[in-house]
């Protein structure tokens, strides 16, 4: 009994190299691959419906005999058999057919298809239906089942792939899948065996409940859910659990003398919650194995202040550190807080980014190869081969979701030495509702700043049609007019970057045109990272008063003085991101307001997204409201890393399992066959995390 996993899925019959190729775009290559390529939806082809009763939208099986078959020229050549039985008439329309499929159509032939029905010239018709002539009697009893209709590609139909999974089911018997659930836990949640709950997926009877497997929630997919799940889980706690076994550089030495200037020069107090987080990071750092800690907060809760602190906890212990930004734009940011910082404490930041300077690039690589750099910010480009750091001890790494874990376990080579791994400081200012982030960082430790800085305003968030664009030009005036300051930020095209900066730079156009009398800046991702640092800068210091931009400004951009944003087509954001972009207000003590500007009609999804947002200014709630609209993948921004890219599971339909999976993982931990075994059957390749 060989396990279906390495049976190579050509030797089912009809399964040539071609085929086999065809197969492998699916993700399929062996028989088990089969088995879990699962069906999209069902069909009930177990009876045959009167064609007299048939209705435009039905789904169905017809079974009658040819009354003619005749090719029809119209705009297109087709071909049109009418059916007829004891109530009624059916046409089937072929617009692809050959002399010898009309040939099969013979007047007085019998004919079973399944297809939609369709308005047509002929009456009821249905187009391509899938058809057998002279077809043998419908199966009954058990031997009725509903017919499963599966995900394709280019090059396969689907009878035929239909048909390799009958043949794949049909072999367990002979090549069982092997259950790798303990006994315990398929029978505290009452889940069925693996063999058994594939063949209900593939194969399930027609009294089976339809409905329950349609919309996803039959205990036959719960099992392979949780499953699927708990690989994933097991994955992150095999990582947690490895990257404790490294060893770390402990951050303890020294008197504390830069913490402590750094916190007396702030003019401001620092928050509870900001205290709270920086004695967490703070205790982590001082220990031999490395910290994996993410710091959630809120956009304007302060956790460029708690990643200073760690930093120079790092530097006074003779160690170097590294700060990550996913963006040109917000590297710069947080090299220019850093460096009004730390200018009074001595130290001067390395800048390094992938268009830095070729001298000014070569003179940070030397400096940090040498030590003479004790804290580096930049972009990916901290990354590079050629970056050799002399003691790197602390990797800092912001909006740690434009990332992916692969990226920042990278870091981990740039190492103090052969023996040591960087520590870990990841931030987002997307709050990760509690769900997703007990399983997407389940090999992280989590702390949160749920405090806002004292004094800080309330945004007060408003929708209009973009039919008002007049009058919020002429509300821009009246802001600027009063010494204030305001974003203006272009969504219009989010399909090219080339075109979203154009609609920015007409934008910036017609604007300085209408408000003659104010100064207007324009930034957006294609201009030169010192153009953007330049504008950036006046805008800081008040010489802009209008600033027209895309979604670059979305993270890190602090100017007090701006009060109002405008934001052009917001229906075209998740709700993340949107209140990432109204954050870029509200940051001083004068009330601020953030304009969103629609362009009607609005989808129920855009309207629900515009409301969130006028409703709450609370992160974790929006953010539990984004999950719920776009899922995951968009929350986590892992659409495009890969992170987490489930076959079967759903994070918001399945959250329910991942408070389970959470119990069950750890008393699977002492089984490492058991445990390799999931996360091979889930994850294979995917699990080589710490590989870039």
């Amino acid at each position: 009994m060989a396990d279906p996993a390495t049976v190579d899925v050509t030797v089912l019959k009809g399964v040539g190299s071609k085929l086999a190729a065809t197969l492998e775009r699916l993700g399929i290559t062996s028989l088990q691959d089969l088995l879990f390529h699962l069906p999209l939806r069902y069909e009930d082809r177990t009876r045959v419906l009167p064609m007299g009763q048939l209705r435009v939208g039905d789904s169905g099986v017809v079974e009658g005999e040819v009354v003619s078959a005749d090719v029809v020229q119209g705009r297109r050549r087709s071909l049109q058999v009418t059916l007829r039985d004891r109530s009624g008439f059916v046409a089937l329309r072929f617009f692809h057919f050959s002399a010898a499929q009309q040939r099969q159509f013979a007047p007085g032939t019998r004919v079973r298809c399944f297809g939609e029905i369709r308005p047509g010239r002929a009456g009821l018709e249905i187009y391509h239906p899938e058809y057998q002539t002279n077809p043998g009697p419908l199966p009954t009893g058990d031997e009725a089942t509903l017919t499963p209709v599966y995900p394709l590609t280019e090059g396969i139909q689907q009878p035929r792939l239909r048909r390799l999974c009958e043949q794949a089911v049909a072999m367990l018997e002979r090549h069982p899948v092997r259950e790798w659930l303990p006994e315990s836990v398929l029978g505290e949640y009452q889940l069925p065996e693996i063999n058994q709950a594939l063949r209900m997926l593939h194969q399930p009877p027609a009294s089976a409940d339809l409905a329950a497997l349609m919309e996803q929630r039959h205990p036959a997919r719960d099992r392979l859910v949780m499953e699927e799940l708990l690989a994933h889980h097991l994955s992150l706690l095999k990582l947690r659990a490895q990257v404790q076994s490294w060893q770390a550089l402990a951050l303890n030495t020294g008197d504390g003398r830069l913490v402590s200037g750094f916190l007396d020069a702030l003019p401001f107090e620092l928050t509870g919650a900001q205290r709270r987080v920086t004695e967490e990071v703070s205790h982590d750092l001082a220990q031999p194995v490395p910290m994996l800690r993410l710091v959630q907060g809120d956009v304007g809760s302060g956790k460029t202040v708690v990643a200073a602190v760690a930093a120079l906890q790092a530097i006074e212990a003779g160690a170097q550190v590294a700060l990550m930004a996913p963006t040109e734009i917000l590297a710069e940011q947080h090299y220019l807080s850093f460096r009004e910082w730390l200018a009074p404490l001595g130290i001067e930041p390395g800048w390094l980014s992938g268009k830095s300077r070729s001298k000014q690039k070569q003179a940070v690589l030397a400096q940090l190869a040498s030590g003479e750099c004790p804290l580096v910010i930049g972009t990916h480009a901290l990354f590079q081969e050629e970056v050799v750091f002399n003691r790197l001890a602390l990797a800092v790494i912001d909006e740690q979701h434009r990332f992916g874990v692969h990226q920042r376990l990278a870091l981990r080579e740039k190492g103090a030495n052969a023996e040591t791994v960087p520590h870990q400081l990841i931030m987002t200012a997307t709050p990760i509702p509690r769900t997703l982030a007990m399983s997407a960082y389940a090999d992280l430790d989590t702390s949160v700043i749920d405090e806002l800085p004292p004094g800080r305003q309330p945004i007060e968030t408003i929708a209009l049609p973009d039919s008002r664009r007049g009058d919020v030009v002429e509300r821009v005036r009246t802001a600027c007019a009063k010494g204030r300051q305001a974003y203006w930020v272009c969504t219009l095209i989010e399909e090219s970057e080339a075109l979203q900066c154009q609609a920015a730079e007409d934008t910036a156009q017609q604007l300085q045109a209408e408000l003659s009398e104010l100064t207007v800046g324009l930034v957006h991702g294609r201009m030169k990272a010192a153009e953007k640092a330049e504008v950036m800068e006046a805008f800081k210091e008040g010489r802009i008063d209008l600033l027209v931009a895309t979604t670059v400004i979305e993270v890190g951009v602090d100017v007090p003085e701006a009060t109002l944003i405008i934001i052009e087509n917001p229906e075209r954001l998740g709700l993340a991101q949107l209140h990432q972009l109204r954050g870029r207000v509200g940051r001083g003590e004068r009330a601020s307001y953030c304009v969103l500007l629609y362009h009607p009609p609005l989808s129920d999804t855009a309207k629900s997204r515009l409301q969130a947002l006028r409703e709450t200014q609370d992160g974790f709630a929006i953010a539990q409201r984004d999950l719920e609209i776009r899922g995951p993948g968009e929350v986590l921004g892992t659409r495009q890393t890969g992170l987490m890219g489930f076959r079967l599971a759903d994070w918001e339909q399945d959250a329910g399992w991942l408070e389970e999976v959470h119990r069950i993982g750890p008393r699977l931990l002492p089984e490492p066959e058991r445990v390799a075994a999931l996360i091979d059957r889930w994850l294979g390749e995917r699990i080589r995390y710490g590989d870039v």
